[in-house]
Formats: structure tokens, C-alpha cells, sequence
């Protein structure tokens, strides 16, 4: 059965039976069930927050369903040290959206996304999905958002298929829905060979892919996913940025929070651009490089333990990370970048060369001063 038909049918919620565990709820068919762990709060209408939120339609596509449009409004994180994690960031993704949101180590993106869940509390601001406010409702957040953070999933004692049904099963999913919605997942992440091996033993990339298995067996209307490719080889990386598209085009909104930004250019359909705490700029990939339409990339690969060659005029900025350096140039100048570039291999400064079209790399940088790196987030 295809992936796209186990999600429906986990979402759907066919065949659960009435008798369910205490402290799980589960909804009517032709809605999407979700539950909270634990006893449910009796103080709140459970059939309001678990039922009528869960619905959404299977075929909805970025701006269908807009009733179920996620929004930060003017969003501020002040610690009472004075530090002001969030500045007024305000942002929209809907259903079916794959959303970037990029930044360096410490620009506030994981701040954020810990308000969202509800997790921090903010200063001031609103944060909102559907008719729910998410600040005075944190536990509709986290009923209605699935997160697969930066650490490590927690899964040392569990199989890698029992903690992919175990978080179905939390999540409310029907047993015979989750466990054949697991096993899809497994075979297209290419995780067969570790389906029974314990967390313990996998390494860091494989438990970051049952980890992202865990969000999507049973996703909630908001999947957000914190740099969800750290350690996962370049093969798995394919498949799971796959996976990732897949949820956006079930009609679901995935929030992804990276500092990657190659990775990030081929996988949102839109995406924002934070530093400091503030946004910088937000659109499309293609809006982002508009400003650099006209240029190219000229990247050279220096020779180990030499010096920085001086850089000809026609160069209009540059970087440098490790042995690579980067530098854009006007199309014009094409032919004397790349008589440039061979002038350094000639005489040894360099190993290699290439010139290509501006990426959303270089607006990045230019927005930033930062490079994209594959370290960890901060803040």
C-alpha cells in the first residue's frame, strides 16, 4: 500500500475500536486522531480540542484550508537577564507548506520554535494555529504540533520499530494502522537492517531517521523539525527530504528549522531568514537571489597551508570557510574569473575550481555575514 494511503487511513482513524485505554482519546472516523499523554484535563472540552481540530482534508495544498493557517504575530522573547532571544518576529505557514526557517548558531530559531510548543512563554506577541491561541493554550499545542528536536530521540531501551508504534500509538493512532504506517516508513527511509535493533546500538544518523519516523508515523497539523539531516548520510539524506516533501503535500505544514542552507534552497517552498533574534528577510528561494540575478558564484578550492591569493578587482565580495573560498562576480566577468582561477591552479595555490550560478547561500550570507556550517543551535 502506498505511503500516501497509510497516512490517510492513520489519519482517518478507520477501525478504532470504542474501548480505549484510560487517558487516550480518540476521534470520530474522517478525523485526524490526537491525544494527549496521560489523563485528559478534565477541566477542558477534550472533544473540542482533540475532534474538531483534528479535521483536515487529505488533498489540501498550500493555500487550501487556510483555516488552519499557523501565524507568529510580533513574537518576543526577553529573558530576565536582558538578552532578547526573539525581536518582533511575525510569520505565516500553511497547510501543506514546507517553511524554512534559517539561521546561524544563536540567531533564536530553536527560542522560537520552544514558544510554539509551548514550552517558553513569550514576553508578548501571539501565536496562533486555526482559531487556537497557542500561548494561552499550550496544551492545545502540543496536542495539534509534532517536534522532532536537535538532541537525540531517548529511545536507548526501545526496538526502532516498537518506539515508531509506541509514538503512533501516543499519538492515537489505531494499532494495525500504525504498525503497517511504521513499516512504510521504514522501507522508504531504507532502515530494514535496524527495524528491531535497540536505540542503544544504532548510530547517530540511523536514530535521527527513527527519530523523524516517530514525528511522521501520526503527525499532528504542524510537523517542526529542528535540523532533522545532523548526522544522516548523504543517501538517507535524499530519502528523507523525500519524506519531508511528502508530509507538505498531504496537506500538512512543516516547519523546518536549519542553518543549512544548500539543504534548505531544494527543500521549502518558502522561508525566513533570522539573525539576532529578528527577521531579515522572508520569501521564496528564487525571491531571496533576486538581488544577485546577474552574478556568479566562483568557488576555489586552495591549496592546504597557503596563503590567501589577492583578490582581482572584478571580485565584488567574497569568503573564505576552511580551503574554500567563494566569490561572486558579474556575468560579464565570467571569462576573467575563470582566467583568475586557472592562473591559481597553474601555479599551485589552488587544486580546483568552479563557477556556477549564485545560490540562496550567498544571499544568506550577505543578509547575515554568516557562512552555512554544520554545527549545532544555540538558541
Amino acid at each position: 500500500m502506498a505511503l500516501e494511503e497509510d497516512l490517510w487511513l492513520c489519519r482517518a482513524g478507520r477501525g478504532v475500536s470504542d474501548a480505549q485505554p484510560d487517558g487516550f482519546a480518540f476521534v470520530p472516523e474522517g478525523t485526524w486522531p490526537m491525544v494527549s499523554i496521560g489523563r485528559p484535563d478534565r477541566r477542558r472540552d477534550r472533544a473540542d480540542v482533540i475532534g474538531q481540530s483534528a479535521a483536515v482534508p487529505v488533498s489540501a495544498t498550500p493555500g487550501q484550508d487556510a483555516g488552519w493557517m499557523f501565524r507568529t504575530a510580533d513574537v518576543t522573547k526577553v529573558y530576565p537577564n536582558g538578552v532578547r532571544a526573539n525581536d518582533s518576529i511575525s510569520l505565516h505557514v500553511a497547510p501543506g507548506e514546507v517553511y524554512g526557517l534559517l539561521g546561524p548558531n544563536g540567531a533564536g530559531k530553536t527560542t522560537l520554535v520552544k514558544q510554539v510548543i509551548g514550552l517558553l512563554r513569550p514576553t508578548s506577541g501571539r501565536i496562533t494555529l486555526g482559531r487556537y491561541d497557542l500561548v494561552a493554550d499550550p496544551a492545545a499545542a502540543r496536542q495539534l504540533c509534532s517536534y522532532l528536536p536537535q538532541a537525540p530521540v531517548p529511545i536507548d531501551s526501545f526496538g526502532a520499530r516498537e518506539a515508531i508504534v509506541l509514538c503512533g500509538r501516543i499519538r492515537g493512532g489505531d494499532p494495525v494502522l500504525v504498525a503497517r504506517r511504521a513499516d512504510a516508513l521504514i522501507e522508504a527511509l531504507d532502515l530494514g537492517q535496524w527495524r528491531n535493533k535497540r536505540g542503544i546500538s544504532l548510530s547517530g544518523g540511523v536514530k535521527r531517521l527513527v527519530g523523524f519516523a516517530m514525528v511522521a508515523v501520526c503527525p499532528g497539523r504542524v510537523v517542526i523539525l529542528d535540523e532533522p539531516t545532523n548526522d544522516v548520510d548523504p543517501l538517507r539524506r535524499r530519502l528523507l527530504w523525500q519524506q519531508v516533501r511528502e508530509l507538505g503535500d498531504l496537506g500538512i505544514a512543516v516547519l523546518l528549522v536549519t542553518h543549512s542552507v544548500l539543504e534548505a534552497e531544494k527543500a521549502v517552498d518558502r522561508l525566513a531568514i533570522i539573525d539576532n533574534g529578528r527577521l531579515l528577510a522572508e520569501g521564496t528561494p528564487s525571491s531571496m537571489k533576486a538581488g544577485d540575478r546577474g552574478q556568479l558564484r566562483l568557488q576555489v578550492m586552495l591549496v592546504p597551508g597557503g596563503a590567501d591569493p589577492e583578490l582581482p578587482g572584478f571580485v565584488k565580495r567574497s569568503t573564505r570557510a576552511g580551503h574554500h573560498l567563494m566569490a561572486v562576480v558579474d556575468d560579464a566577468e565570467a571569462s576573467h574569473a575563470i582566467g583568475w582561477a586557472q592562473d591559481l591552479v597553474g601555479t599551485g595555490v589552488a587544486e580546483e575550481y568552479a563557477l556556477t550560478a549564485t545560490s540562496l547561500e550567498d544571499a544568506y550570507l550577505e543578509l547575515t555575514g554568516h557562512g552555512s556550517s554544520d554545527g549545532g543551535e544555540q538558541g
